[in-house]
C-alpha cells in the first residue's frame, strides 16, 4: 500500500488511544492522540494508524489534513501525521511529539 497517497488529503480517523490513554502492553501513557483509519489496510494488515497533532484534549474522532507519513524502516506499519486543517508543524515539531513511540523505530518522515 502506498501511505503517501495520504498526504494532502482529508481523513477520518477513530481513537483507539485517546491522549493520556494507557498502552495495554508496555504501559506508557499516549501524549497525543493515536487511532486508525477506518476501512484502510496498512503493512501489517492492521488498519492504518495515524498520530492526531496540535490537539490538546482526549478524542474519539477527529477529521484533519495528513500533512505526512512515518515510514518505519525496519518495520512494516507506516503512521500518517494527522493535523487540524490549518495547522502546520515541522519535522522537528513532529519528531519530538511521536518520540513517545518513534524511538524504537528506524524511520523518515515523508512529505509532500
Amino acid at each position: 500500500m502506498n501511505t503517501e497517497q495520504y498526504i494532502g488529503k482529508i481523513v477520518q480517523v477513530v481513537m483507539d488511544r485517546p491522549l493520556g490513554s494507557k498502552h495495554p502492553k508496555h504501559g506508557f501513557v499516549y501524549p497525543v492522540n493515536y487511532g486508525f483509519v477506518p476501512n484502510t489496510v496498512s503493512g501489517d494488515g492492521e488498519e492504518l494508524d495515524a498520530y492526531v497533532l496540535g490537539v490538546d484534549v482526549p478524542l474519539q474522532e477527529f477529521c484533519g489534513k495528513c500533512i505526512a507519513v512515518v515510514h518505519r524502516t525496519n518495520d512494516d506499519d507506516d503512521k500518517l501525521i494527522v493535523v487540524p486543517n490549518d495547522l502546520t508543524l515541522s519535522d522537528d515539531e513532529i519528531e519530538k511529539a511521536i518520540a513517545f513511540q518513534e524511538q524504537w523505530f528506524e524511520h523518515i518522515l515523508k512529505r509532500a
